[in-house]
């Protein structure tokens, strides 16, 4: 298993002509190979990451143990398979172990249930209506893929999952399904389990969709705030009604799947004394023009698109804010980071999602600084060496570091005589606050939290800091760590907890940051989360904590 590590310092010419010294970060090799393709993420609980492909790939290059095999005989590549196609990796080792899934989880969908179990819906050919889930355990136990088929109404193949207040999850969309559905099945509207969604339709562009896989955030008022290729609505789920068209996003051009772009809810800030209330944005980044997947599939490759789209979704009369990106992306992953900024990351510059569908590989992610003046957010970072193109993922972990994983824009595995080959490594890129530098402003959690938190609740955290302590400049954030695929990272969420109070205790560098806990599941929905303690935009490691 190799390692390195990458630091490079450029200068690029931005869009305007303007130029910008690389932000820094790095970039090291964790592992060469973990013998399938990361094409699915999700961190759990234990610090440990699941990862999946998909089973009509072919043989992998990992063995399952104990000489077992995948018998299926509705397998569309090959019927008795020995080879894994799923894994679970430990971030603090390194290290990884097969896992087993019987039937084809390519291009699913999933969320992780408030006990901490990773519920995984959908998939393709016998896998397209079941549900798997995979609930951590101990270290040296072996938990392993349970598979439920036909949990689904119908089939859900590129569809999106988002948490609820209940604890359960709504299942949105899919291949030919306009649609979505409740898991479990303790249906909100009683009668029926599937329930039409005509906004699937009106978003259709007859073939090349440009709707799956659609941005899905819950809002603060409970409802649903859904994108899907160039509009947006808020959504009343409990009673399929549209609450409110937002406008489209200026120019028209698609940002969903296959004409990826991806997005993001900022931070949502709970404010001393105004926790009631809370104002949420959205941020939609890259994607492809008009046409885009059509031309690419006779390989003319256009440029993808460079702006993002900023929108105060609480707003009576929201707008749309258009931001220039240093250059255009699509299939790019947006990565929310412990200090509130977003990591954009992975993708190419031309093209569109498919196979082969792509030029152009991005190799240095962008910083979006979320709070800085508008004309001033994006900072270019340092470049990786290895292209993340169609089927790549990326993933925030307690240390602070983006786990990078996956590409695999061809059929197979494979990987001789194509233009990019696929991919079995997984990276880490540090972001410029893990540098040696701010070692000194860096926050260290000394408290121990209780098994479980509560709404509301007034939670009191110490850590040490060696610098002065700037007190406006030190806050406490929760993150709750989402399902990464296909450039959309489902259930990612933010909240800077209301801060009440900062105090000096036991000595000259330890201090007691006293906050609120989000008042509502709407807020937060019920589950694990991660806090960190910032200070000076320097973020702690994190902590879990489980907040039901």
């Amino acid at each position: 298993m190799g390692t390195g590590s990458i630091s490079v310092v450029i200068l690029l010419v931005l869009v305007g002509g303007a130029t910008a010294l690389s932000g820094g970060g790095e970039w090291q090799l964790l592992q060469k190979s973990i013998g399938i393709v990361g094409m699915h993420m999700q961190l759990l609980q234990n610090d440990r990451i699941v990862i999946y492909d998909r089973t009509d790939f072919g043989l992998s290059n990992l063995s399952l143990p104990n000489n077992r095999c995948r018998h299926n005989q509705r397998e569309m590549v090959v019927t008795i398979d020995c080879t894994a196609h799923s894994v679970e990796y430990d971030v603090v080792s390194n290290t990884f172990r097969p896992l087993f899934v019987q039937t084809d989880v390519w291009c699913s969908s999933g969320s992780v249930s408030p006990n901490g179990t990773l519920v995984q819906t959908g998939g393709f050919n016998d896998g397209d209506r079941a549900v798997r889930t995979f609930s951590p355990c101990s270290p040296n136990a072996t938990c392993d893929w349970i598979e439920f088929p036909g949990q689904l109404s119908v089939r859900r193949w590129y569809a999106t999952n988002q948490k609820l207040p209940d604890g359960g999850q709504i299942v949105i969309g899919g291949r030919r399904q306009f649609n979505y559905e409740f898991y479990p099945n303790n249906d909100l509207l009683a009668t029926q389990h599937i329930h039409s969604l005509p906004f699937l339709v009106q978003t259709n562009d007859i073939g090349a969709e440009n709707n799956l896989y659609p941005f899905v955030f819950l809002n603060v008022d409970g409802n649903l705030f859904i994108f899907a290729n160039n509009k947006s609505i808020l959504f009343n789920y409990a009673k399929n009604v549209v609450v409110k068209t937002y406008p489209d996003i200026p120019n028209g051009d698609p940002r969903c799947y296959p004409s990826t772009g991806s997005a993001v809810m900022l931070p949502l800030k709970m404010l001393q004394g105004n926790n009631s209330y809370v104002e949420a944005e959205v941020l939609v980044c890259g994607g492809a023009p008009e046409n885009s997947f059509k031309y690419a599939r006779a390989g003319r490759f256009f440029g993808a698109l460079n702006t993002c789209g900023r929108i105060k979704i609480t707003d009576p009369n929201p707008k749309w804010v258009m931001e220039t990106m240093p250059k255009g992306r699509v299939m790019s992953d947006m990565i929310m980071l412990p200090n509130g900024n977003v990591l954009i990351i992975n993708g190419a510059g031309s093209g569109t999602a498919g196979w082969g569908y792509a030029r152009d590989p991005i190799l240095n992610p962008f910083l979006y600084k979320t709070d800085n003046p508008i004309g001033s957010r994006f900072e270019v970072q340092n470049p990786t060496t290895i292209p993340r193109m169609y089927h790549s993922t990326a993933i925030l972990v307690r240390d602070g570091r983006v786990i990078v994983a996956g590409s695999n824009p061809n059929k197979y595995y494979n990987f001789t005589n194509v233009l990019f080959s696929t991919d079995l490594s997984v990276e880490a890129f540090s972001p410029s606050y893990l540098e040696p530098a701010f070692d000194h402003l860096r926050p260290r959690i000394m408290s121990q939290f209780q098994d479980q938190l509560i709404y509301g609740q007034m939670l009191r955290v110490q850590f040490q800091v060696e610098a002065m302590l700037a007190q406006d400049l030190v806050y406490v954030t929760m993150l709750a760590p989402p399902f990464n695929t296909h450039s959309f990272s489902m259930n990612q969420r933010l909240l800077v907890l209301e801060k009440i109070n900062v105090t000096k205790v036991f000595g000259a560098s330890t201090y007691e940051i006293e906050v609120t806990t989000p008042k509502s599941p709407i807020l937060a929905p019920p589950g694990f989360y991660i806090i960190f303690v910032v200070h000076q935009q320097i973020p702690s490691e994190g902590i879990w904590v489980q907040i039901l």
